[in-house]
This record gives structure tokens, C-alpha cells and sequence, in this order.
């Protein structure tokens, strides 16, 4: 069987077909997956045009109800959808399950988002006058979604982009088709009329470019690498005929701050989980941890001996912590920041060797996580973002240097504290120059319904999720009326 694109309503054969290779287990062809060239592309944006007027100014319970159907039917089969985005991804079976249930409770949260939409109704300075402040979809969203969360990153983008009323052409990322064409199937029994949602699986290169030239494309939601953002951003900006609305997020380069006062197993937990845990392949990872000097130690210690009691093995093996990376082109970059670290004169504590077992003897990407020590913030590991799973520990000699150093980096993300002084707590959450502050807390792992994104290099456009969405998906329109 080939798993074919979602256009105007219909299922399309491609112009080639790709593999999805299990990252556990590379003799696993998880299935072929159609993948659309360039006129396809544009024969989806042309669908979504067609199908925007009427949706637009859909009754509130229709596009309530097929939001609030395809959240059921992720809630009903979060284990099965889960089983399929850990075997094409590689995250651990609990997080992948636990995925899927969050894109379940995104289409729930704004199905109710529908029927929530509120605008305002207010006098006129001039005599006789009303005013009426209402928010109007923009038309065709493109969205572009990256392979780390194959399922939540587009549901937090489809639902909202749907839910106010925008029709959607979705490309995902070419190394995890599986789950987007699962959540494409759903929809397509949602009640959607033909064309307000469409699926393209494809290359950036083909595909991609051409939602981002085409002049009937509103508006631009992207998740992935600064170096395809400022792509998007570029091609958004330059169109002749009409400059499209965009979105970008685009990774972070995360602290954890560690003060001498902290528990030291939670601090221990929460950079262990924030670090290493999705391999470490989240764009809210905690790389770098900074750690005051009357803790260092024991901190790396213990740090060290919770990463050997890891298992790394087959992501839907009952046992395992770890599972692989991506992909071949993941793993070498992961091995090339190791070597990059220890030319440069970072101590590898612990970790970083290929692992070549799995519990099925199957040949996998697998790595150990790395820990480094004896770091600084201006090596190439304290300032790039790996996306792997790589940390170093930076020495602070307070708090004040700690917080300087957390700030002192182009990324804004996320960032994290670990603390059991008030004044500290307080002063930080106000201080840290990251879109996300977490205190006690891993800097990875966010809930559905309030603001996700960050600052600086990080992120660009206002902020995904909850009730904040809706400044992205739609324009605000001012109607006065005179009696």
C-alpha cells in the first residue's frame, strides 16, 4: 500500500514515493509514502481558495464538531497512533502515547475555542456611533512542521487555524509521513468540506518553495531550523503581490540553572529529563546546564550516575529510557559536535559512544547521552543547538554570573531554575530573557492551553497555543455603524 497525499478532498497518488524507515530498527519500512511535487502543491492551495469562502462563515457547531471529532479519535487510539510515532520517530512509547494525547486535547481546547470566540461592542467618542471589534480568518495557512513532534507541533497549528476559520495546505517533515498522514485520514472524516484542509508530503526544496512563493497563501506557520526560518521569512516578505503573514519557530539553546541551595535530586531529574529525555531532540532541551560552584560536584556526580542506569534501546521496548535518533544525517552531526567539544577542551564525563544493540539485535541510531564538563559559553556546544542528546555543565561562581550566563546566548526559548530560595525564584522568572521560565521544573514539557514560543533568534510572530493562537490566525476588522 502506498499512502497517498490529501488533496480537494480526494486521495492522490504522488510523483515519487519514499520509504519511512524505523529509526529502532532500519530493516522496518514503517510504509511508502507518496510524495508530491510542485503542481501538487499548488493545486492544494488552489483547493484550500476554493474552499475558504464557505468556511470562513461556517456555522460555529460545524467546525465545533469536526474539531471536537478528531480529538476523540486521537483520545480513543492515542495507543495505536502512539505505537506508529514511536516506530517512525524513534521517542520512547510513554512519550509518544503521551503525544498524540496532547494533539487530542489541542483539537478538543479549540473545538471549544469555536464557540468561545468573543469581540467587543463599544461606544464612539463621536455622538450617535457604535463600535464593533471583531477578528476575521485570513484565508489560505500553510503549515510546515518538523519531525521531532510528528503529531502535537501540527495539531497546534491545524486546530487553531480551523477553528477560526482558515482552510490549511500542511506539509510535514519527509522523515515522519506516518503520523501525518494518520491525523490527515482522521480529518478527512471530520465533516470537512473538500479543500479546507489538505495534505502535500514532500521535499522542502519542491514543495516547499512553492507554498511559500504562492501569492494565494494568507499566512505562514513554521516550526524547524533558523536557517529555513529566515528562508520562510525571506520568501514571505518578498512577494510581489502580496506579503504573507508568518511564524516561526525556531529552536533554543536552553539553560538550566543549578544554585547551591537546590535539592539536589530535583535539579538531578530535571536535567536529566530536560537534557536527554525525546534524545534529547526538542527544541525546549536543557543544553546547557549552569551549576554554582558549592554544587558542581556532586551535582555531576550524581548527574553521572543516574545517565549509566539508562537504557538505550529500541523506542518501543518496555525498558527503555532512550531510544535512537533520528536519522544517519542526526546521528553524524551528534558525533561531530562530540569531537567539536573535546578539540576545543571539553571533559567528556560520561557518554557520546554509538550504541550497536538493540533488544531485538536490530541495527538502530542509537547513541549514549553525553555529558561534558569543565565547559565555557563561548565553545561551539555552549552556543549551537545540537539537537541531540548532548549537554554540557557550565561552572557559575553565584547566581548573578548564573543568570548572566543563562542570558548570554542568541536563543530565547526556554529556561530553567532549580532553587529553593523565593528571592532567587522570583528574581529569575522576571530576569531570564526566554519566552518560557520554569522553576524546579525541566525547561522541556509545556501545556496546551497557555502561550509557547520565545524570543529573540528563537521565535518570530506572536506566541502558538491556547487563547493566544488566535492573534496569529486572524486579522481584526473595526465596523462603526451610525443609526
Amino acid at each position: 500500500m502506498i499512502y497517498r497525499n490529501y488533496i480537494a478532498g480526494e486521495w492522490r497518488e504522488g510523483a515519487a514515493v519514499s520509504a519511512n524507515i524505523n529509526p529502532s530498527d532500519l530493516g522496518d519500512v514503517v510504509g511508502d509514502y507518496a510524495m508530491a511535487d510542485a503542481q501538487q502543491a499548488r493545486e492544494a492551495i488552489a483547493a484550500a481558495e476554493r474552499a475558504f469562502p464557505e468556511w470562513a462563515i461556517a456555522n460555529a457547531q460545524q467546525r465545533m464538531d469536526a474539531l471536537d471529532f478528531v480529538g476523540s479519535e486521537l483520545l480513543a487510539r492515542r495507543e495505536e497512533l502512539g505505537n506508529l510515532l514511536a516506530r517512525e520517530e524513534g521517542k520512547t512509547l510513554p512519550e509518544a502515547i503521551g503525544e498524540v494525547t496532547r494533539a487530542g486535547h489541542i483539537f478538543k481546547f479549540f473545538a471549544g475555542e469555536v464557540v468561545r470566540s468573543m469581540g467587543e461592542l463599544l461606544p464612539s467618542v463621536r455622538t450617535g456611533l457604535s463600535v464593533e471589534i471583531t477578528r476575521e480568518p485570513l484565508g489560505v495557512v500553510v503549515v510546515i512542521a518538523p519531525w521531532n513532534f510528528p503529531m502535537a507541533i501540527p495539531a497546534w497549528k491545524i486546530a487553531p487555524a480551523l477553528a477560526y476559520g482558515n482552510t490549511v495546505v500542511f506539509k510535514p517533515a519527509q522523515l515522519v509521513p506516518g503520523s501525518a498522514w494518520a491525523l490527515t485520514e482522521i480529518l478527512s472524516r471530520s465533516g470537512l468540506p473538500e479543500g479546507v484542509f489538505n495534505l502535500v508530503m514532500g521535499a522542502g526544496r519542491e514543495v516547499g518553495d512553492v507554498l511559500l512563493q504562492d501569492h494565494r497563501v494568507s499566512a505562514v506557520s513554521f516550526t524547524g531550523s533558523m536557517a529555513i526560518g529566515r528562508r520562510v521569512a525571506q520568501a514571505c516578505t518578498m512577494r510581489a503581490r502580496q506579503m504573507a503573514k508568518f511564524q516561526l519557530e525556531m529552536g533554543g539553546k536552553n539553560p538550566l540553572v543549578v544554585l547551591d541551595d537546590a535539592d539536589l535530586d530535583v535539579a538531578v531529574d530535571c536535567a536529566l529529563k530536560g537534557a536527554f529525555y525525546s534524545t534529547g531532540q526538542r527544541c525546549t532541551a536543557s543544553s546547557r546546564l549552569i551549576v554554582t560552584q558549592g554544587i558542581h560536584d556532586r551535582f555531576v556526580e550524581a548527574l553521572v550516575a543516574r545517565m549509566r542506569r539508562l537504557t538505550i534501546d529500541d523506542a518501543r521496548g518496555v525498558e527503555t529510557d532512550i531510544g535512537p535518533v533520528v536519522d544517519s544525517s542526526q546521528l553524524a552531526q551528534d558525533l561531530d559536535y562530540i569531537k567539536v567539544a573535546q578539540e576545543e577542551g571539553a571533559v567528556l564525563a560520561w557518554g557520546g559512544q554509538p550504541v550497536e544493540r538493540s533488544s531485538r539485535n536490530a541495527r538502530g541510531y542509537y547513541l549514549q547521552p553525553a555529558l561534558f564538563v569543565e565547559t565555557s559559553n563561548d565553545m561551539r556546544i555552549s552556543r549551537e543547538e545540537v539537537f541531540g542528546p548532548l549537554a554540557n555543565v557550565i561552572r557559575a561562581h553565584g547566581y548573578d554570573e548564573a543568570l548572566a550566563l543563562a542570558n548570554d546566548t542568541e536563543f530565547g526559548l526556554s529556561s530553567g531554575i532549580c532553587t529553593t530560595s523565593l528571592k532567587h525564584a522570583a528574581h529569575f522568572k522576571r530576569n531570564a530573557q526566554a519566552g518560557m521560565v520554569m522553576v524546579n521544573a525541566p525547561t522541556a514539557g509545556v501545556d496546551y492551553h497557555v502561550p509557547f514560543g520565545g524570543r529573540k533568534a528563537s521565535s518570530y510572530g506572536s506566541r502558538e497555543q491556547g487563547r493566544y493562537a488566535a492573534e496569529f490566525y486572524t486579522t481584526v476588522k473595526t465596523a462603526y455603524t451610525a443609526p
